[in-house]
């Protein structure tokens, strides 16, 4: 099997000698026309097919032209046969020139060195083309009678590339026949000689019309109502669809444009892109030692995948877990794998090993997502919520400082207004303590704050996802349940611009869009799971638990927030903040009473330092809560 193209690039070889002795008969015969004068020339016409034969096939090997797929060939090829005719030419040009001068020959014409420079980029660029042209004719006119034909929704470049997949690719078994698409300008046009016949709106008549067997949605920036509609149809019409990644997945480097897949929740939750500000994130990360603790958790992972696009010089992966933290680094290497990753296994809450490691690997960013988020078990485990969320976070600003980290993000949640958990109450505690370092030290520390991330550890999604596997019934605590949802991704791109963003002392509230009833995210779940919510799959109400709030807030009711540079980002202004000593004495104290044991005090603690709190009237949530 490899020696297939090697075969092919000999007979291209010898094609190439051939069109040489072509292109220089021809430059001339063309300057000169076939008579008196073109015999004249005949030993100059020698001269240049020699040296032609010599030079141009060295230099289209040293550019690649006879290591090549030609099949595949692009613009890209195109651009370096045309580079490397050119610098053949120029050689044997200078060459032609020098023998003329040496008196070996009579007569040069100069503009019929041009002409065959022009002759041998048309003939042999052409011999290459030819061959991607006879393999898509026999990709495209090869058997379909087996074939399933699928509509395509969206005929930009995404639907372009997927036509192009599915032409090269036959035993895909699927033979694109059509696109829809809402661009006006678009309809009755062809794009790879499949037409565009109609726009969304005609979605229904169309796949009767055309007798679609599957769909692809080809939009990766389409938001979720696109998606929704789309698979509304699909489903009522019992035509299979499936869709490419996002354009935040594809931002991540987890998934390439042509992979399809099954329409999931985070499709149906999309929100259209906000416009991209990337050249402030290069600047933020390029070439810098970047270290992210919780490496191996959701957005963790997530962020050092985003991150590693950049190209920092280095990535720091920090965790306490060491098989995250390994499936993680596989994950980046097979993605990044020029990318110097150094996987670091260390718990936040060891002040001597982090200390160690700041000093020997020098981070100058950071983007601290190490904590400890699941609310009912923070419930239970109220000493790990504080010696993780507040003493953990404490170490790493305190050493950032020291070892003169230039920028530090804090994930926070929406949970850390007026609380009435032991989660949120830490989580709030660890905001003030990075915005109080970012007042003393005059950093970019800043803290960035959103909701509920489909996906994540713990989240309602796998929840209800084990409920279904199960037969139901998927349990909800009441109707009207809401809460902030963002895809990780999503989430993850959002907090990059935040650091890029952020001068110091920042508490940045991304734009979570409007809260999704949880009612509507379970029948979701169901229909995507090819079930009927309430007659195959039962959705219970068990009603709303004391302390529990039916939907959430980004920021403190009466807070002033201002507009950023970016339009799904705002800047919070935080009032009635503790810090300086009056801060770091009651950390000092929550840890004393932490590791006591003396919880009934750290959660009264607690509510007497964060403004509005009120974790100590909340009774302990169920494990299986949607928070």
């Amino acid at each position: 099997m490899k020696t297939q193209p090697m075969i092919r690039n000999r007979y291209i070889l010898i094609g190439d000698l051939l069109l040489i002795i072509a292109s220089a008969m021809g430059s001339y015969a063309l300057r000169l026309e076939l008579g008196a004068a073109f015999l004249q020339y005949m030993p100059t016409v020698y001269w240049l097919i020699g040296v032609g034969l010599v030079v141009k096939p060295l230099f289209f090997a040293y550019f690649g032209l006879y290591r090549r797929m030609w099949k595949y060939a692009s613009v890209r090829e195109v651009t370096l046969i045309v580079l490397a005719v050119t610098t053949s030419s120029l050689v044997v040009s200078v060459l032609m020139i020098s023998l003329h001068s040496l008196g070996l020959f009579i007569g040069l014409s100069r503009s019929a060195l041009a002409i065959d420079w022009l002759l041998t980029i048309i003939l042999c660029g052409g011999l290459r083309l030819s061959l991607r042209v006879l393999a898509e004719n026999a990709s495209v006119n090869g058997p379909k009678s087996k074939s399933k034909r699928a509509l395509i929704v969206g005929a930009g470049d995404a639907g372009a590339l997927v036509v192009r997949e599915l032409q090269k690719n036959p035993q895909i078994n699927l033979s694109a026949a059509c696109f829809v698409d809402d661009n006006p300008t678009k309809q009755r046009q062809q794009i790879y000689g499949i037409p565009v016949v109609g726009t969304l709106t005609d979605l229904a008549r169309v796949l009767d019309n055309q007798q679609i067997d599957e769909v692809i949605i080809a939009i990766p920036s389409a938001p979720g109502r696109i998606i929704r509609m789309v698979s509304d149809i699909c489903r009522l019409k019992g035509i299979p669809f499936r869709t490419m990644p996002g354009i935040y997945e594809l931002l991540g480097g987890k998934v390439s444009v042509s992979r399809l897949r099954d329409v999931d929740i985070t499709d149906l939750l999309r929100r259209e892109p906000a416009r991209m500000r990337d050249e402030e994130i290069g600047e933020t990360l390029n070439g810098r030692v970047v270290l992210v603790t919780g490496a191996g958790g959701s957005i963790g992972r997530e962020l050092c995948r985003q991150i590693a696009r950049w190209g920092p010089a280095e990535l720091l992966m920090l965790g306490h877990g060491e098989n995250s933290i390994f499936e993680a680094l596989l994950d980046l290497q097979e993605s990044f794998p020029s990318l110097v990753i150094h996987p670091l296994i260390c718990d936040v809450r060891d002040r001597k090993r982090l200390e160690n490691l700041m000093a020997k690997h020098r981070p100058q960013v950071v983007f601290h997502a190490a904590a400890h988020k699941h609310v009912p078990m923070m419930e239970k485990n109220i000493e790990e919520a504080v010696s993780n969320n507040i003493l953990g976070t404490r170490n790493l600003v305190d050493l950032s400082v020291a070892h003169g980290v230039e920028r530090l993000v804090m994930i926070s949640t929406d949970k850390a207004i007026r609380p009435v958990n032991v989660m949120g109450a830490t989580k709030r505690i660890g905001e003030m303590i990075v915005l109080d370092a970012a007042a003393r030290s005059g950093l970019a520390y800043s803290v960035v704050r959103f909701g509920n991330v489909l996906g994540s550890r713990g989240s309602v999604v796998p929840i209800f996802k084990r409920q279904i596997a199960r037969g139901g019934p998927i349990t909800i605590t009441h109707p009207d349940m809401r809460r902030y949802f963002m895809t990780i991704p999503e989430a993850v791109y959002l907090v990059l611009q935040s650091a890029s963003l952020g001068s110091g002392g920042e508490t940045f509230v991304l734009n979570m869009g409007q809260q999704i009833r949880i009612l509507d995210l379970a029948e979701d779940l169901v229909r995507l799971s090819g079930l009927t919510p309430g007659r195959d799959i039962e959705i219970v109400f068990t009603g709303v638990r004391p302390g529990e709030k039916l939907s959430e807030d980004l920021w403190d009711e009466g807070s002033a927030f201002q507009p950023t540079a970016h339009p799904d980002i705002f800047h919070l202004e935080v009032q009635d903040e503790l810090h300086g000593e009056a801060l770091q004495r009651s950390v000092d104290e929550l840890g004393r009473l932490a590791r006591e044991g003396d919880t009934t005090s750290v959660v009264r603690l607690l509510d007497e330092l964060i403004p509005g709190s009120e974790v100590r009237c909340t009774p302990p949530l169920e494990l299986t809560s949607i928070d």
